[in-house]
């Protein structure tokens, strides 16, 4: 007498694979994925970390909206070359001590908004390699 042995595994029949059966389920799930994205987005921003604002949050640039402007003197003016010279304390967020030197500016209209003598607050990052004033203000 010659026994069948049985699979542990149960056969398959015809009716268990439906292969439209799932395509809906992939076409549901492919509906409910924005949704699902959205919710979890916004419960995330609902989560605050400690200790960090906003301000201290990069930008797109890559920046920090919470970067300090440093405070500095204007000595010189080179408009053809596009450059100014300032005596400046701490530049915190270059790592650089109290000195005078040319930067660069990011806009040639800056040159027309101060003269040699003038106290100013600044933004200077390295912009390609090259020490740039980005931002520029009367100082307060």
């Amino acid at each position: 007498m010659t026994r069948k042995r049985r699979s542990a595994v149960p056969k398959e029949s015809s009716s268990d694979i439906n292969p439209r059966s799932s395509d809906l389920n992939m076409k549901e799930a492919m509906n409910q994925f924005p949704k699902f994205l959205a919710a979890t987005l916004f419960a995330t921003s609902l989560i605050a970390v400690p200790g960090v604002q906003a301000s201290d949050m990069p930008d797109a640039t890559g920046t920090s909206f919470a970067m300090e402007m440093s405070h500095g003197e204007v000595k010189g003016i080179d408009k053809e070359g596009g450059k100014l010279t300032i005596k400046h304390g701490e530049l915190k967020n270059l790592g650089m001590p109290a000195m005078t030197m040319v930067f660069r500016v990011k806009d040639p209209a800056m040159l027309g908004q101060v003269e040699t003598g003038d106290q100013i607050d600044f933004m200077a990052e390295k912009v390609n390699g090259v020490l740039t004033v980005t931002m520029l203000a009367p100082a307060h």
